[in-house]
């Protein structure tokens, strides 16, 4: 395990994490396997760590169009240990190649890990790991077309990540974080999505054996707040069931723009409330999400989700059959097309102008499957046309919404650095930051 930061003294903070020192191009790094991987330009940076293009050693440098990326931090922090314990127990190229074999399967949307290692810089040690590229992430184009998808494109979500979940949760493994931030599209492909960010990853099964149900008031409402499972805001661990849950609310707000709860996102308490009364009454609470043509195979999907015990498999076929019904309702097929189309004639935003900065913030975003957050600048306040400094009026911190509060990333949002989910470490134990 790695070590843990101590505190200096009883009363006192620990003491805080190191940020890693950026590597020029061209560094070699050398994985446990004896592979040489050449690192490009840094391209992101996030937790305690930074990210860098990256691709296998050879005489030329490392270009735009590497295939790779490499996470790299401190080795005595300890966020990218946790994620890579998930990503070399279930993530190996050849693990997936298998069950993509087995399942007949054309694409599985888990991001391969090609090796990991630790390298030495100035008398300083450092952890990396390197896994395959990714592009934009899908909150971005929910964002862009105007908060809601088209229902093919949802029903064909849905059967992207059961096809994931699956994967994972054979492997011992569940999520626990499903969200469209943590979608990313292929660098590659505009037709294949990737679950990404395994921070908050859990081995609900080790070596075959099942967790119990175990309720832990320390742990709360872990997760991201408007998605997080019944489970999870009770303290419990989470479970293949969980997943499914933050599934479907998933789905219900890529349909309609915004899910019941979002009003008050602030109060766990009444979030949590507010899905254990959706729970008890599905059919009410998709009325109250869609005035109408609701959707009725998302409500079947719930239902059967609801049914499963703590403990119980999920019937992943019945619930791809459930989906692909939907599909069938509306005269569509799961084409393999991932179509992005606005709602009702609705228009995407007009093209800003892109400047040099923005056009950096950008390319960092598309980096691994870890969505950068963008510095925040201080800007003076306006109130009833005067203007005044933040210092005087001091405004009240809002993180966006696919946040954990408690975790190093909503930290490091609220001081304006950088910070990519995939390098961050669980929340534990508060509720979490959100805003509208």
């Amino acid at each position: 395990m790695p070590p843990k930061a101590k505190a200096a003294g009883k009363g006192r903070a620990p003491a805080k994490r190191k940020l890693a020192e950026e590597f020029p191009p061209g560094e070699v790094l050398t994985d446990t396997g004896k592979k040489a991987w050449k690192l490009g330009a840094p391209i992101g940076q996030g937790g305690f760590g930074l990210i860098y293009l990256a691709d296998e050693n050879s005489a030329k440098s490392v270009g735009a169009d590497a295939r790779y990326v490499i996470k790299v931090e401190p080795s005595e922090n300890g966020p990218l240990f946790s994620e890579l314990k998930f990503y070399m127990r279930a993530a190996k190229p050849d693990l997936i190649q298998s069950w993509m074999k087995s399942n007949k399967l054309k694409n599985l949307g888990v991001p391969r890990y090609w090796g990991s290692g630790l390298h030495e810089r100035g008398g300083k040690r450092y952890r990396f790991m390197v896994i395959d590229r990714l592009g934009t992430d899908l909150q971005k184009k929910f964002e862009e077309y105007g908060r809601r998808f088209p229902r093919k494109l949802v029903l064909q979500l849905g059967l992207r990540l059961l096809d994931i979940l699956e994967y994972i949760h054979d492997h011992e493994y569940v999520h626990a974080d499903i969200k469209a931030s943590n979608l990313m599209l292929s660098h590659s492909d505009p037709n294949q999505i990737f679950l990404v960010d395994y921070g908050l990853a859990y081995r609900y099964s080790p070596d075959g054996i099942l967790k119990e149900y175990k309720e832990d008031p320390k742990r709360c409402h872990d997760g991201t707040i408007e998605f997080t499972s019944i489970d999870a805001h009770k303290g419990a661990s989470p479970s293949r069931r969980s997943d499914l849950e933050i599934l479907s609310y998933c789905m219900v707000q890529w349909l309609c723009g915004r899910l019941p709860w979002e009003d008050k996102l602030q109060d766990p308490i009444y979030v949590r409330d507010s899905k254990i009364k959706c729970q008890e009454n599905i059919s009410q609470f998709m009325t109250k999400c869609f005035s109408q043509d609701k959707p009725d195979e998302i409500q079947k999907f719930m239902e059967e989700v609801k049914s499963l015990g703590y403990q119980d498999k999920p019937p992943y076929e019945k619930l791809r059959s459930i989906l692909q019904a939907g599909l069938k309702t509306i005269q569509a097929k799961d084409d393999g097309k991932l179509e992005f189309t606005p709602i009702n004639g609705a228009i995407s935003p007009p093209a800003k102008k892109i400047t040099k900065r923005k056009k950096a913030a950008d390319e960092e975003s598309e980096a691994d499957g870890s969505p950068i957050k963008k510095k925040r600048v201080a800007k003076k306040k306006e109130v009833n046309g005067v203007k005044k400094s933040p210092k005087k009026t001091p405004r009240p911190r809002t993180v966006p919404s696919t946040a954990k509060q408690g975790d190093p990333k909503s930290r490091l949002v609220e001081m304006g650095t950088q910070t990519s989910p995939g390098l961050a470490q669980k929340s534990r134990g508060r509720p979490k930051k959100t805003s509208t």
